[in-house]
C-alpha cells in the first residue's frame, strides 16, 4: 500500500485540479466575466497571434453599427413606389 500512495495522491491532485477548472470554466460562461474574457484575450495575443487578430476582428465587427436606411430612398425591404 506504501508503494500505491504518492501516484494516487498526484492522480488525485490532478483530479482535484481538473475539476476546479472545469467549474471555473461553467461557471464563467454562465456568467461572462470580463476579468477572465481579458486575461484569455492577452494570453491569446502573447502565443496564438492568428487567433488573437481574429479576435479583435470579430470584436470590431460586434461594435460596428449596421448602416441605417436613407430617409429618402428605399431602403432594404421596401419598394418604390
Amino acid at each position: 500500500m506504501d508503494v500505491l500512495l504518492p501516484p494516487l495522491m498526484v492522480l488525485g491532485g490532478l483530479a482535484a485540479a481538473v475539476a476546479a477548472f472545469a467549474r471555473l470554466a461553467r461557471r464563467v460562461r454562465r456568467r461572462g466575466t470580463a476579468a477572465a474574457s481579458a486575461a484569455l484575450a492577452s494570453w491569446e495575443e502573447a502565443f496564438r497571434i492568428t487567433s488573437h487578430e481574429a479576435h479583435q476582428e470579430v470584436r470590431v465587427q460586434t461594435e460596428r453599427t449596421p448602416p441605417r436606411p436613407s430617409p429618402d430612398g428605399p431602403g432594404p425591404g421596401r419598394r418604390r413606389r
